[in-house]
């Protein structure tokens, strides 16, 4: 059954933040219980599920195309991700995933969110919406993920940046170590 947005915004406090932990295939693996009281599910209806249980229908999927490249090339990632709680409200988190590596291997993957400043997410609605009007221009998924793919490199392109650096200016922070 699929969960419709509410339109009701939850957060979370700015010293907290939101862990998960996922194998290789999104599969979730652990849940902190900031992410279990945030999402309102329970730890038993999280682990073992998709992480994208919580994938809110407004978040273009060429940003999910973008975490998922950096991570097969073994980089971390930082994105401004809107999520989907259990009861239909939605949150607004600064993701910051790397690869869980033993051995040499990457065996699954690590997140951390943080609250995001409210100016950033201002500017990813932006981007978003822009991303998401290009998905949703046509009926078929592949070619709408493919328009807007092409958006998000030419947006970057444009003001001669890359996604990191470009998440870390929507905050006045500069660049991530």
């Amino acid at each position: 059954m699929a969960i419709s947005p509410s339109g009701v915004e939850r957060t979370f406090g700015p010293d907290e933040l939101i862990v998960s932990k996922t194998d290789l295939k999104g599969a979730i693996t652990y849940a902190n219980q900031v992410f279990c009281r945030v999402s309102g599910y329970t730890e038993e209806e999280l682990l073992g599920r998709p992480h994208s249980l919580i994938r809110h229908p407004d978040m273009p999927r060429a940003v999910f195309k973008l975490l998922w490249d950096e991570l097969a090339a073994g980089r971390e990632v930082f994105a401004y991700v809107l999520n989907l709680a259990a009861d239909g409200a939605h949150y607004w988190v600064l993701a910051h995933v790397t690869p869980t590596q033993r051995a040499g291997r990457v065996i699954g993957y690590h997140s951390n969110r943080r609250l995001p400043d409210r100016r950033a997410i201002r500017r990813a609605t932006d981007l978003y919406s822009a991303l998401l009007t290009e998905e949703r221009a046509v009926p078929d998924r592949h070619t709408g993920l493919t328009r807007s793919w092409a958006l998000l490199e030419a947006t970057l392109a444009e003001q001669r940046t890359t996604y990191p650096e470009l998440v870390w200016s929507w905050t006045g922070e500069g660049v991530a170590a």
